[in-house]
């Protein structure tokens, strides 16, 4: 599933969602860690979708101003 979201990559990613994690029948927190896991990946996404489109959306020729 990493790999899948990492294959996304330098596309215009404008939401994410992560489906039910249920804490009850999780007694171990195997599916909560997974979960917070894949939303690291998909925040990554739009951290890194965000800091190419600042940098295409400038002029040609202007010195590219990075906010972080």
């Amino acid at each position: 599933m990493k790999r899948l979201l990492r294959g996304l990559q330098g596309l215009n990613i404008v939401g994410g969602d992560i489906v039910e994690v249920s804490p009850a029948y999780d007694t171990a927190d195997i599916t909560g860690i997974a979960a917070a896991d894949l939303v690291h990946e998909i925040l990554s996404l739009f951290i890194v979708g965000n800091k190419e489109s600042r940098l295409k959306s400038r002029i040609p020729g202007e010195r590219p101003h990075i906010e972080l």
